[in-house]
Formats: C-alpha cells, sequence, structure tokens
C-alpha cells in the first residue's frame, strides 16, 4: 500500500488552514467519515474535472514539472484515464500515483476499511511442470474479526477452487473478487495438493483492519526476544502498538523481530512513532532529526513562506514505551513490504543495525496524501505521489524496483505453514538462529515434515485488489 500518510507536524501547524479532506481515521477504529456531496455527473463536462485534476496536479505532483501542458492534453478523456495520461513515466518513474472516483472509497481504504474476507493468500503451482496450470491459495494470515476468522479459516488453510471453479494461473488473481465465494479447500502432501471436499460459503463484510496480527515474547539463547506481526500503518490503532511495546518493556525485551512480509504501508505518522518505539537511545535523540521530506518546487516555495525549513523535517519524539536498550532489530520482508514499512527500515539505518530476513522490499521512497475538490463540485479522490523521503543522513537510495536487499535470503515456500508466530515458521526461525544459533525443532509446535512449494507470484494478494496496494501518505496541507 508507502499506504505508505504524511506528517503530523505540518498538519498541527496548518489545522485551521486546511482546505482539502483529511484522512483522519487512521485505519481501523477511529474513522471519521465525511459525506460528498457531488454534482449530477451529467451536469458536469469532463473537461471540467480534467481542469481541475491538472491545476491540483501542478500545485502538488512530486513531478508537476514533466507533466504535459493542460494544452496538449485531451480535456475529454475520462477523468480516470486522464489522470493516468498526465503522469510522469508512468509505470517506471511513477509507479504508484492512483485516483478513485469515490473519495470515501479511496478514504476509507487508506484507513483499512474495505469489504472483505480478511484473508491474504500465497498463490502456489499444483504441478510445478505446469506453471500456466492449477493454482492452490495457502492463506497466509486472517485479519481478527473478519468473516475468514469466525468461520474458523486459519494461516496455512489451502483454496483450491473458489465458486466451484478450480483456481488457475490465469484466474487466480481475480477469482476471490465477488462479494460472496463458495470455497473448496484442500491439503498438501507427499509434495502434492489434494482436494479434501471441504467447503465454506462465506461473504465480504466492511471490516476495520486490525493490523496487529500477533505479539509474543520468547525466551530464546538467554534472551527475552519481542516478536509482533504487524500488517498495515493505521493511526486508529497507534495507542494500541504502543500497548505492544509496553508489553514488551514490563517483560525485559532485548531482541526484537518485526515481522513486516505482509505490509504494505500506511500512515507516516504510525511509521514514525514504530520508530520512536524501537530506536537505540531515545533519549538522546528527541527533538533531532529522524527524516527529510521533498516537495516540488511549487509546493516547497509555499511550505518554507508558512513554517520555515521545519516544514519539511520530522523530528523523534519521546515515547515510554521505547525499549531503549536494542542495538539491533530484526524485520522479516518480502516483496510486499512496501513504503511505510520500509521507511521503519531507513529511518533506523543511521542509529542501529538493521537485520533483514526474507526476500527483497518492494523499493517505495516516495509518498502521497489525499486530494479531493473543496467545492464539492464531484466526488473523484486523487492519491498522487507529493513527496520523496530521506533519513537522517539524506539516505533514500531503496526506491528502485529491489527495494532493500535481506542479510538472509529466504523465500517463504515452505509448506505447511506454521502460525505467525510459532518459532518453526520459516522466516522466523531463521531470525531466531541468528539471535541464538538453537535447534528449532526443540522449540516447533509440529512435527510435521517440510515440503518446497512453487510460488506462481512471491508477493501475497487480498480477497479484495485494495488489500495490495503500496501506500505511504500523510495528511493534506492547505492549497499554496
Amino acid at each position: 500500500m508507502i499506504v505508505l500518510n504524511l506528517w503530523e507536524e505540518i498538519m498541527l501547524m496548518q489545522s485551521k488552514k486546511i482546505i482539502y479532506a483529511f484522512i483522519f481515521l487512521l485505519l481501523l477504529g477511529s474513522c471519521t467519515k465525511k459525506d460528498v456531496v457531488v454534482n449530477n455527473p451529467t451536469t458536469t463536462s469532463n473537461a471540467d474535472v480534467n481542469n481541475w485534476i491538472h491545476q491540483t496536479m501542478s500545485s502538488y505532483y512530486l513531478w508537476s514539472t514533466n507533466m504535459p501542458a493542460v494544452a496538449k492534453t485531451n480535456l475529454n478523456l475520462n477523468p480516470m484515464n486522464y489522470f493516468t495520461s498526465i503522469l510522469y513515466d508512468y509505470g517506471t518513474t511513477d509507479r504508484f500515483s492512483w485516483i478513485d472516483s469515490s473519495s470515501s472509497n479511496l478514504i476509507n481504504q487508506l484507513n483499512g476499511v474495505n469489504k472483505i474476507l480478511g484473508v491474504k493468500l500465497n498463490a502456489f503451482l499444483v504441478d510445478n511442470a505446469k506453471p500456466d496450470g492449477d493454482v492452490a491459495l495457502v492463506i497466509a494470515y486472517v485479519l481478527k474479526g473478519s468473516p475468514a476468522e469466525k468461520a474458523g479459516m486459519k494461516r496455512g488453510d489451502i483454496i483450491l477452487s473458489v465458486d466451484d471453479q478450480t483456481v488457475t494461473a490465469k484466474n487466480y488473481t481475480t477469482v476471490l473478487q465477488n462479494e460472496t465465494l463458495k470455497l473448496g479447500f484442500g491439503v498438501y502432501a507427499n509434495n502434492a495438493f489434494t482436494s479434501n471436499a471441504k467447503t465454506l460459503t462465506l461473504t465480504k463484510v466492511e471490516l476495520q483492519t486490525n493490523p496487529i496480527l500477533t505479539d509474543t515474547v520468547f525466551n530464546w539463547a538467554g534472551k527475552k526476544v519481542g516478536y509482533l506481526a504487524y500488517v498495515q500503518f493505521l493511526t486508529s490503532f497507534d495507542d494500541s502498538l504502543r500497548a505492544v511495546f509496553g508489553r514488551f518493556k514490563s517483560k525485559g525485551v532485548n531482541e526484537l523481530i518485526v515481522d513486516l512480509r505482509y505490509n504494505g504501508g500506511g500512515y507516516v505518522s504510525s511509521a514514525d512513532l514504530l520508530t520512536d518505539l524501537i530506536v537505540k537511545d531515545l533519549g538522546a535523540r528527541v527533538n533531532t532529526v529522524m527524516n527529510k521530506k521533498v516537495f516540488n518546487a511549487t509546493y516547497t516555495e509555499y511550505l518554507t513562506k508558512q513554517n520555515g525549513s521545519s516544514a519539511f523535517i520530522t523530528n523523534f519524539q519521546n515515547e515510554a514505551n521505547n525499549l531503549g536498550n536494542l542495538n539491533r532489530v530484526f524485520v522479516l520482508t518480502s516483496n510486499g513490504t512496501a513504503s511505510a514499512s520500509e521507511l521503519i527500515i531507513n529511518n533506523l539505518k543511521p542509529f542501529m543495525d538493521v537485520f533483514l530476513v526474507g526476500d527483497h522490499t518492494y523499493g517505495k521512497n516516495v509518498g502521497s496524501f489525499t486530494i479531493t475538490d473543496d467545492k464539492n463540485r464531484w466526488s473523484y479522490g486523487l492519491q498522487p505521489i507529493t513527496f520523496k523521503i530521506a533519513n537522517s543522513l539524506d539516505q533514500s537510495d531503496y526506491g528502485t524496483v529491489n527495494g532493500f536487499l535481506p542479510n538472509i535470503q529466504v523465500s517463504d515456500n515452505v509448506l505447511p505453514f506454521k502460525l505467525l508466530g510459532d518459532p518453526a515458521e520459516t522466516l522466523l526461525t531463521k531470525a531466531l538462529n541468528v539471535i541464538g544459533p538453537i535447534a528449532y525443532k526443540a522449540n516447533s509446535t509440529s512435527s510435521n515434515p517440510k515440503m518446497v512449494g512453487t510460488l506462481i507470484q512471491k508477493e501475497a494478494i487480498g480477497d479484495n485488489h485494495n488489500l495490495d496496494k503500496h501506500d505511504m501518505f500523510g495528511h493534506p496541507p492547505k492549497h499554496p
């Protein structure tokens, strides 16, 4: 999703001046919605909407100087297509800007409110010799309170058919998009997927994501190891995140593993909070630079006049539950570790060892904020890239398709999947054995033999495409 949202410092300074709609929630829990009054679209021409889009992008878009002049664009295009047509080197330089026909839907997405079953899944080939053949969807995680959890589904369950249709390489990315789904399950044994004749029919509901999947503390090799699996940076769960670290601190945690393999981003302010909770010697760093943001020339000039250089800098803030004593942190990563998740890694690198276990990250060092029409003439919500972010050393070199490279490369393809937090789980056990090389079998909750499957796609997918976005965003300041 950097679904990686931005900096609250500027918002505090400008909160009385804001014209554009806020993304106030943050995801799940304390979301606030504003109804958008929209004119009948038949009374508004595409040209009117598109002129507004171009003008707005000229003010905020990070690559505004690379946009075509409005006179050289086709103002009669559908606004959704028009937005894409003016993006800079779309798909390569700008891989991330997007538009939604409903600003309220967009704001809900960013705040973790979606109509879903509540699962993320990894796609495996049923037959390695047939890359275009059948696919098994293996559940990576299940959200708390979701229809999937209430039906008893869990990490490691295997789906082989949907609505009596076999899952294949051609349909696996779309087969879960209906609102009501009949799921057919299977098992994996002796290096083969087979049906077990079990079925469930579930209907998606609008759900507020709880991004904290699990947290626990291990006694491992004489260390107290804290483990957190966290899937989205939502400000509405900031206090829950603080509470997790309060438990870690009370139990004397002196090694930390943060599982971000399924975290596609979220609010920048929540990523900054997690940085404050982890960083070593926070007391000595309070009010010193954590990260810096770069905007386009127009917006930079405006912010400088309003607030000076402080408009671009986020400083460390005191957090009572900062662990304080960590020399290093382990981060479990995948190709889906994106945006705000990568921001955490980059924020911490100047101050402590950050040890990555898994696969390379997504590669998104830029973020956005939501822009809507302040005159309520139409419902479109824009999410253009508006800033680039660097750490205290001005480092921001992970914005490529390879992102951050892992210290230990591990493919999350060992079946059957262990539950997140099980010391025998594939990525977690690698991190634990760096902390202390203990034979993990003695700590395993299962003695089932391990088998290696073949992933057709390294990144996990959701039952709603909104779950697969990679975003880092902040609150929208006033128009320059």
